[in-house]
């Protein structure tokens, strides 16, 4: 089943226009029959078995629970948005169930615990990131696995399987966009294409077979939202559309498991995801390799809890800093070279970003990330506590984020940036292609590990944290998943700042 991949024919986008097909987006087959990328992508993930996924694969994706865990744990005690998710969902009643959250002594409903996971795993914007779906696809796709996990009594296996499944909906829906053009319109690729894969990841640990797949995507279909807007003010939404989404997909497979009737070529029809939410998509791509290449192993993890497109900018301060002694007082002007999507998101507009007010303000400040690594040799969590360091502040306005036709031309296959900072009456110079984290260069299993503990030994205490981390490793041979999220909380209760 998992290798059955549909070879297409042709110029790969015919568009059939007859009659009740018209404005469909089909994929043809070489005998000539034709298949819908809904009906594709939906016998994939139905028939997604942990024995017949390539075991590489399979422990990079625990791996990536792992680094979404740790990000959970901490920003349920740190994020500044934390408090009023947790009021409102005691408000809404989702604070009386059986689920767990990572980091709480509470326990949840179902669709309370997916939420405020998915919603705290994209708080810190530590999470992972899939450079050419330009998205975080753990963020959604987790939390709803786990939320379905704990509802059906599954085994770890299961949920392993159905992030797995996620992942690869999530990323294959963002590159048939193409995810720039749903940029380009405004879109939250995280939140939009992560709400087909939560509703793909919990279908299959549910058990659903492939026209319940396509059911809860079709139903998800009607709820697939996320917009660019916070950037304008540092707005707290961009957390907030990244749980949702995560509940969305639980809340479509459960009403299909439940009977419900999803709407039918949720990706393909004429008003299906692609033709609504980019101008030019590429449907053939959803479905490219299916089965053998696996977009999951495309999936880079932060070092930074910041905003991606900073990352190798941020590797060449800390390189130029360390190789040349480089104090702040010296530096007089610094230059970061960024792709178009980049500026987009760090770089624009200029004097915004290079006066950051607020955590949101500085994760999406191109002049924020640098002034804090050539400053201070480091940008972590705690950086965010400069943002009104006198150091750092002298240093923003002589940063200038500028369009980079080089680096463009890496891009999507790399997120890349080039640093030139002035100092001393010298240049110095770094380009970095491919920054720490991404697939070509990801973290050891030993510096995840430091990830995961710098994050969560302050709210877990070491031993636990340990012992979380040693059991997210081993998801896959836990027989019940519920008996690993009772290890996510504390031993007793931490409050928040202002709780």
């Amino acid at each position: 089943m998992l290798h059955s991949v549909v070879t297409l024919r042709g110029d790969d986008n015919d568009v059939l226009d007859d009659g009740a097909d018209r404005g469909k987006l089909r994929l043809i087959k070489p005998e000539g029959a034709t298949v819908g990328i809904t009906a594709t992508l939906s016998e994939f993930c139905a028939g997604m078995r942990l024995d017949q996924i390539p075991p590489e694969v399979a422990a990079r994706a625990r791996f990536l629970v792992l680094d979404l865990v740790g990000n959970i744990v901490r920003a349920r005690h740190d994020a500044e948005s934390t408090a009023s998710f947790l009021s409102a969902a005691r408000a809404l009643g989702l604070a009386a169930g059986n689920s767990g959250v990572f980091g709480d002594t509470c326990r949840y409903t179902p669709a309370g615990a997916a939420f405020l996971n998915g919603a705290l795993a994209h708080s810190l914007d530590f999470d992972d990131t899939h450079a050419a779906g330009s998205l975080h696809p753990g963020a959604p796709v987790i939390p709803a696995a786990l939320a379905a996990g704990e509802m059906a009594g599954a085994s770890g296996a299961d949920v392993l399987a159905g992030i797995i499944a996620g992942y690869e909906v999530t990323c294959r829906i963002a590159l048939a966009l193409p995810a720039n053009e749903h940029y380009d319109r405004g879109y939250h690729p995280t939140a939009t294409c992560g709400a087909f894969g939560a509703a793909a990841a919990a279908a299959r640990v549910f058990g659903l077979d492939a026209d319940g797949v396509a059911g809860a995507l079709g139903t998800v279909l009607s709820q697939t939202a996320g917009s660019l807007q916070f950037l304008a003010n540092g707005a707290w939404t961009k957390r907030f559309q990244v749980g949702w989404a995560a509940m969305n997909g639980l809340m479509a497979a459960t009403l299909v498991r439940e009977g419900f009737k999803g709407a039918s070529e949720a990706l393909e029809g004429r008003h299906g995801f692609l033709r609504a939410y980019a101008p030019n998509p590429t449907p053939e791509r959803a479905v490219q390799d299916l089965g053998s290449v696996w977009e999951l192993m495309n999936t880079a993890v932060k070092p930074y809890p910041s905003c991606r497109y900073g990352h190798a900018g941020i590797d060449a301060a800390l390189a130029l800093r360390a190789a040349n002694d480089l104090r702040p007082e010296e530096i007089e002007h610094v230059r970061l070279g960024l792709p178009k999507s980049g500026m987009m998101l760090i770089g624009d507009p200029a004097d915004r970003k290079a006066d950051p007010r607020n955590v949101v303000d500085g994760q999406f400040s191109g002049p924020f990330v640098i002034a804090s690594a050539l400053a201070t040799g480091a940008m972590g969590w705690d950086s965010y506590s400069g943002l009104a360091d006198p150091t750092v502040r002298a240093l923003l306005p002589k940063i200038e984020c500028a369009f980079d036709a080089d680096i463009e031309a890496e891009f999507p296959a790399n997120m890349s940036g080039k640093l030139t900072v002035a100092a001393r009456g010298q240049v110095f110079e770094q380009t970095v292609v491919v920054p720490k984290g991404e697939p070509s260069n990801f973290l050891s299993e030993a510096e995840l590990r430091a990830k995961f503990s710098g994050l969560t030994e302050a709210v877990l205490g070491a031993g636990r944290a340990a012992a979380l981390a040693s059991a997210v490793l081993a998801i896959d041979t836990t027989a019940d998943i519920a008996s690993l999220m009772r290890l996510a909380a504390p031993l007793t209760p931490a409050r928040l700042a202002g709780e």
